[in-house]
């Protein structure tokens, strides 16, 4: 249905919303409300981003420092950004100030650039430690046996605030996986809380063709993009 030509990206985004409220309010445990969506914004013109933001979404993310700063001097200032791609160090400063949230972290050198970057501006930056959750060498992110040294050493940080863990799914259709790889990163969370680290309250999981499960297995946010804009273009 998602996908029909004639629907609207407004209708795309209605017809998700609907469908996430429905599977939240089924899981046990949730809230009804269900989790954040975020509309993955990747190669997307600013024209239909627009569209999105009129028909009622303010959470959008981008995978590419640079394409962020351009749509966001185009758009307007009270969209919610968050960095979704991997963050090299040396696109740290430009990002600063521009997002509220990093999806990415994914290694001790890029926390601690962060954390330099962000301590002459006075600023909080509030990330989430991505963790490789599947045996794919392809994924990037911090091991599960290592982030609870992980959130020790970036515990002691000032400027850099772990408010919670991301995953990206294995690359299959078969949801056993998917739903093993979702839930292990619940379940990481809830294990870090219990030790301890009491910050962590999110989980950023499920993208277009995972994010029934993720809703199910206690997704806070959720990571769209071809459901709400189609295909994207190549760059």
């Amino acid at each position: 249905m998602l996908f029909e030509k004639g629907n609207t990206i407004g209708e795309r985004l209605a017809a998700i919303r609907e469908e996430i409220s429905r599977i939240a309010s089924s899981a046990a445990g949730r809230d009804s409300n269900g989790p954040e969506l975020i509309a993955i914004t990747k190669n997307v013109e600013v024209g239909r981003i627009f569209e999105a933001y009129r028909a009622g979404q303010r959470h959008f993310g981008e995978n590419r420092v640079q394409e962020l700063l351009e749509k966001q001097n185009q758009l307007p200032r009270d969209i919610q950004w968050h960095f979704v791609g991997r963050l090299q160090t040396n696109k740290v400063k430009a990002i600063l100030g521009k997002v509220s949230l990093i999806h990415s972290v994914d290694s001790l050198r890029l926390a601690e650039e962060i954390e330099k970057r962000a301590e002459p501006l006075k600023e909080k930056v509030s990330v989430l430690i991505q963790v490789r959750t599947t045996d794919e060498e392809t994924k990037q992110g911090v091991l599960p046996e290592e982030l609870p040294g992980f959130l020790k050493t970036v515990s002691n940080f000032t400027r850099l605030k772990a408010a919670g863990l991301m995953t990206i799914g294995p690359l299959t259709t078969e949801e056993d996986a998917i739903r093993k790889s979702f839930r292990a990163l619940k379940l990481l969370l809830e294990k870090c809380r219990a030790g301890g680290f009491e910050g962590l309250r999110y989980l950023s999981m499920g993208m277009t063709e995972d994010y029934r499960i993720a809703v199910e297995e206690g997704a806070h946010f959720l990571r769209i993009g071809r459901a709400i804009f189609g295909e994207r273009k190549t760059v």
